[in-house]
């Protein structure tokens, strides 16, 4: 597990990277909030742990950003010593997807980050994935769009997956590079080319596209309401 910690306590994340990777996790730290919102949107993670007061940009304005302007779906538990139900429901409607007070337990950290990436990962996902006509079967491997099927490459695939699993969020480039090839992503522009078979056979057939190009970012798979000539393009 990869994880990005965006906290400006020294002495928390020097506890946070001793107990984390000794158990082979692991993680990328930025001491204030612009740091941490471009390496969120930059460098592939699986979760953030973010603090809620930071410097030069709030945890809450950080996930704010992170969810409605990059469109990211990344979980994230925020970290704080504020435990009035005000603040807590202001931090799970910035994005959060957990809430932790400070001080906590290491131990309790990890159990909720496990649980956000069972979560993530498909632990608990759908068997069926639905975007509009769209339909894949996650045990059958069968894709289908207005019920015509849908021949597919592993790699697509998998592309198409990580894609209707977030859906209607953005996926970054970073994001749907590992989730096709790991940590160890090929030489050159393979994701473009990936994209673009996809598109030929999602989209291609029919009036509505669904697969969508966010500029500067990544890719979206969702119904539009209008299309523009840059969501044309691979």
């Amino acid at each position: 597990m990869r994880l990005l910690v965006i906290e400006d306590n020294r002495s928390l994340v020097v506890n946070l990277f001793e107990y984390f990777e000794a158990r082979g996790h692991a993680l990328d730290v930025a001491p204030d909030g612009v740091t941490g919102l471009h390496l969120a949107v930059t460098q592939p993670c699986d979760a953030i742990v973010l603090d809620w007061m930071l410097p030069r940009m709030d945890g809450p304005e950080v996930l704010r950003r992170l969810r409605e302007e990059h469109g990211s779906s990344v979980p994230v538990i925020m970290l704080t010593a504020r435990d009035e139900l005000p603040d807590k429901i202001a931090g799970f409607r910035a994005g959060a997807d957990d809430y932790l007070t400070k001080p906590f337990a290491l131990p309790e950290l990890e159990v909720r980050l496990e649980a956000l990436m069972a979560r993530a990962h498909g632990r608990y996902r759908k068997k069926v994935l639905e975007v509009h006509d769209l339909r894949f079967d996650l045990a059958t491997l069968e894709v289908t769009r207005a019920g015509k099927p849908l021949h597919l490459y592993p790699a697509c695939r998998k592309l198409l997956e990580t894609l209707m699993q977030a859906s209607p969020a953005t996926v970054t480039r970073q994001q749907l590079e590992r989730a096709v090839w790991g940590d160890d992503p090929p030489d050159g522009d393979m994701l473009r080319s990936h994209v673009y078979d996809l598109r030929r056979s999602v989209d291609g057939p029919f009036t509505l596209k669904l697969i969508q190009t966010v500029p500067r970012v990544g890719y979206r798979l969702a119904v539009a309401h209008q299309e523009s000539p840059d969501e044309e393009a691979p």
